[in-house]
């Protein structure tokens, strides 16, 4: 960091006040008018490029979602979203999972000049649902039909040539009744709260300087633990394409998804372009959050060698080619490839996670389990999907065609499905 740089008080669940500057955030506050016809009600949350805001829109009387950009970013989601958003064949249920964007225009402010995207808002991520909980468990069927959708809005994406390249449970929202759209402001606050302003300060204590607001903004709080989701209230959208691509255009050869989640190939075959079958080692990654109490992968400031290290222990030896390229091996590993001590760390085969990380804990908080045919169905399908090797993973059609999908995630789908728009 510079260190010339301007220094604030940090503000929990708020963004960092050092990117109010010259090609950073706008600075947005309750009250404003933007485009002439959004209304800023409340704050959504925020991201590295953007904030997002809850706004009444004047003309069609609905609350969007307004994406403010930083200004020195340009949002790659503005083509990918066009794209996917193209008429589309009746038989595409998967396009009800991305996100329409409904009108975009650029505003001036101190920090520059920055893209806005508005969009329908939406109730929460899979993540603030668990965080939300003390449990961090959803109902067995509405696991199951959130990783239908998901399958379902990722075999969209990819038969459309696009690449979605960040999943994960952060990226999955979902969506907000219908009857949202009838709250007042009024009501909205009385139900949700209004919004919570912190004042900035800086460490200094010297006045803020130019394109710094006042105040940060709490986000507001429209969800519910992740354990008291209903089927009905389970429709999600797929969000957050600013990684995404098309294969057929372009080459990608790093992958920015969390370490957690990272597709090993990013790391050994950095000069192979990432393609499709990178999205399924992240949605099998991301199903088992969805199932699971914990991630598949865990570590907190973890780093590539112990990711490695608990990818074998849970799916076994590298490919040969791999582990000659793998310096680290030597910690731990002889030659043939088996850890020397499995009790050096928490790392565990897959199966034994799934006991520990899936089935005990949903009898613990007494909830039904996977009836063993299910689980051994759901396994066979994760494991597949986590092939090391990126040609030997199932396609999204070929997941979707798998015995989990068709006998218990997509009955659960078929549920719900007259609910979409």
């Amino acid at each position: 960091m510079d260190s010339t740089r301007v220094l604030y008080e940090p503000i929990e669940d708020v963004e960092r006040m050092e990117y109010y500057q010259a090609g950073g955030y706008h600075p947005v506050t309750i009250g404003d008018r933007l485009n002439d016809r959004y209304r800023v009600i409340h704050k959504l949350g925020h991201g590295t490029y953007s904030t997002i805001w809850l706004a009444r829109d004047e003309r069609s009387h609905i609350y969007v979602a307004v994406k403010v950009c930083t200004a020195d970013s340009k949002p790659p989601e503005i083509d990918v979203l066009s794209k996917l958003s193209k008429p589309h064949l009746s038989s595409d249920i998967g396009r009800a999972m991305i996100p329409s964007i409904l009108d975009s225009f650029s505003i001036q402010g101190p920090n520059g000049d920055h893209v806005c995207l508005v969009t329908r808002p939406a109730r929460m991520s899979l993540s603030d649902a668990k965080n939300g909980s003390w449990i961090s468990l959803f109902q067995l069927e509405v696991a199951r039909v959130l990783a239908a959708q998901l399958v379902i809005a990722v075999h969209y994406m990819h038969s459309r040539g696009f690449v979605h390249g960040d999943l994960h449970r952060g990226n999955i929202l979902l969506q907000l009744p219908r009857e949202f759209d009838q709250l007042s402001t009024e009501k909205l606050y009385e139900q949700y709260g209004e919004p919570v302003l912190e004042p900035v300060k800086r460490f200094d204590g010297q006045k803020l300087p130019p394109g710094v607001p006042k105040y940060g903004i709490l986000p507001i709080w429209l969800g519910k633990p992740s354990e008291n989701i209903t089927l009905p209230e389970a429709r999600i959208i797929l969000s957050d394409f600013g990684e995404a691509f098309s294969p057929a255009r372009e080459m990608k050869y790093e992958s920015h998804t969390p370490l957690l989640t990272r597709p090993p190939e990013a790391r050994f075959e950095p000069t192979k372009s990432l393609t499709f079958s990178s999205d399924i080692w992240t949605l099998a990654c991301t199903i088992w959050d969805i199932i699971s109490q914990r991630s598949l992968f865990e570590g907190f400031l973890t780093n590539d060698d112990d990711m490695t290290c608990q990818q074998i222990d849970a799916l076994g030896l590298l490919p040969t080619e791999w582990w000659g390229k793998w310096n680290a091996r030597r910690d731990g590993f002889p030659k043939h490839g088996e850890p020397i001590n499995l009790s050096r760390s928490p790392c565990q085969t897959l199966e034994g996670r799934f006991e520990s990380n899936v089935q005990r804990p949903r009898i613990e908080e007494g909830m039904p389990p996977f009836e063993s045919s299910e689980r051994d169905s759901l396994y066979s399908m994760l494991r597949s999907m986590l092939s090391f090797r990126p040609e030997n993973r199932p396609s999204a059609q070929q997941v979707l065609e798998s015995e989990w999908m068709v006998k218990w995630a997509l009955p659960e789908y078929e549920k719900i499905r007259s609910t979409y728009d």
